[in-house]
């Protein structure tokens, strides 16, 4: 008898399964899934020709028209000591205070050298002494661990989640092993915002004094309110790469009357100085505190506050252009990319300021192929960056000087897959449609390799 031949795919489950008892069923499963892996990636021929950028990415913005004038005067007159003025009203870095404060809806606001110092003062005005323990987050930026030693603090470390926040759970989890902990300072790195009314629901729980790191996040808003409430104060930055630009500088925002009297005196208030202040507390407030607390002499300079002041008034204006670019941006590498990263959502209730973009590479990606696809993007001239990296400043085991004393793998998972690229104000729309194409083809090189 004649017998029928088995069908064409009996071959094919054949192989399939002598490969999988020698590989493994992952294994297998990655070579039917490659394929679909790339699907929207543009195909790479050998030799391709490749998009290629030429504009520096770390672009600052400019200073408005309005900033350099007021900044030539000041070179003119050689008033740049925030106190050469005969009154508040007079004085660059009262008015600049002023219009910070305004735009956050704080009631006081101290101008600082930097938002490092910003964060240190916030600290020790919170009642933070010496060995006290202060939480944090394990993903942040490494001045803010830096800012936890210089007020006398050892930072404890919660663990961050794939959207860059502060995972709450692990919150919970470490005022709970740690009850003698009665600070906790949240960072809101690259703008994204964790639910801070539940962060500040489980610290008055546990009887901890909550702070915010707002460096990231000047014009970030969570259900209608400006970043910097949840908390008894909050910091923000004026760092060239920031929203607002002097170089340096910082500035402690508050509505409790003893932090605000606190700051002002220990930045470096002192005699009638007090008076040349508009967004201060009553004088009541300050009491012998000149003669109690030390003065770090950490002021903003009237050069630095002329230049920031104006751009305050163009800071929405900015945002839309930034917030437009990235959802274009976002929306074309989901479609191209999706299979290989992904973009993290934010926080329900949260209206971003998008001036970068993260993404997160996907499991399958080898530690070789993430490499590659950075290596890729840089030699075509976009510097792509990795939080993980050996040499970021952002990967917590590069901070010696405040090291983690438990192991934080959800964090090392995420800074190991998270990439970072900023978005140029002053570059084209045109621009960033080859960003995007770079992101692609890069990608397509190394995982078509």
């Amino acid at each position: 008898k004649t017998l029928s031949p088995p069908p064409p795919h009996t071959h094919i489950i054949t192989m399939l399964t002598k490969v999988a008892l020698v590989l493994g069923a992952a294994a297998v499963a990655d070579a039917i899934q490659a394929p679909a892996r790339t699907i929207g990636l543009p195909t790479m021929a050998p030799g391709a020709a490749r998009t290629r950028l030429h504009k520096d990415i770390k672009m600052p913005c400019p200073i408005p028209a309005e900033g350099q004038a007021a900044a030539a005067d000041l070179l003119n007159n050689g008033r740049l000591f925030r106190y050469n003025f005969k009154t508040a009203e007079e004085s660059p870095v009262s008015q600049c205070e002023k219009a910070v404060a305004d735009y956050t809806g704080h009631k006081y606001c101290v101008a600082l050298n930097s938002c490092g110092s910003a964060l240190m003062l916030m600290l020790k005005a919170t009642g933070v002494k010496p060995g006290d323990k202060v939480i944090s987050n394990a993903f942040t930026f490494g001045a803010v661990p830096s800012a936890i030693e210089h007020a006398g603090g050892k930072p404890v470390y919660v663990e961050s989640t794939d959207a860059y926040v502060m995972d709450v759970d692990d919150l919970r989890a470490k005022l709970k092993a740690n009850p003698d902990v009665k600070h906790v300072l949240v960072s809101h790195m690259r703008g994204k915002v964790a639910d801070m009314n539940l962060i500040a629901d489980i610290c008055k729980e546990h009887g901890a004094s909550l702070t915010e790191d707002c460096a990231h996040s000047l014009g970030v808003y969570l259900r209608g309110v400006h970043t910097g409430h949840a908390g008894r104060a909050c910091a923000i930055s004026s760092q060239s790469y920031k929203m607002i630009n002097s170089g340096e500088g910082g500035f402690l925002l508050t509505d409790d009357d003893e932090i605000a009297a606190a700051a002002a005196v220990m930045a470096g208030a002192y005699e009638n100085s007090l008076d040349k202040h508009i967004t201060a507390p009553p004088s009541k407030a300050f009491a012998d505190l000149p003669k109690q607390l030390p003065n770090y002499s950490l002021r903003m300079s009237a050069l630095s506050a002329a230049i920031v002041r104006p751009q305050m008034d163009t800071l929405d204006e900015r945002i839309a252009v930034y917030n437009a670019r990235y959802e274009a941006l976002k929306a074309r590498l989901e479609e191209t990319c999706g299979s290989a990263m992904t973009i993290p959502g934010i926080t329900e209730g949260v209206s971003p300021v998008h001036d970068s973009i993260q993404f997160n590479l996907a499991d399958w990606i080898s530690e070789d192929q993430r490499d590659a696809f950075i290596s890729e993007c840089h030699a075509h001239g976009l510097p792509v960056e990795l939080f993980g990296a050996k040499s970021n400043g952002r990967n917590f085991i590069n901070w010696g000087f405040a090291p983690a004393t438990e192991a934080l793998p959800a964090t090392s998972k995420m800074l190991a897959r998270a990439c970072d690229v900023r978005l140029p104000l002053q570059w084209e729309d045109a621009d960033f449609d080859e960003m995007a194409s770079v992101i692609e083809e890069s990608l397509a090189a190394v995982l078509s390799g």
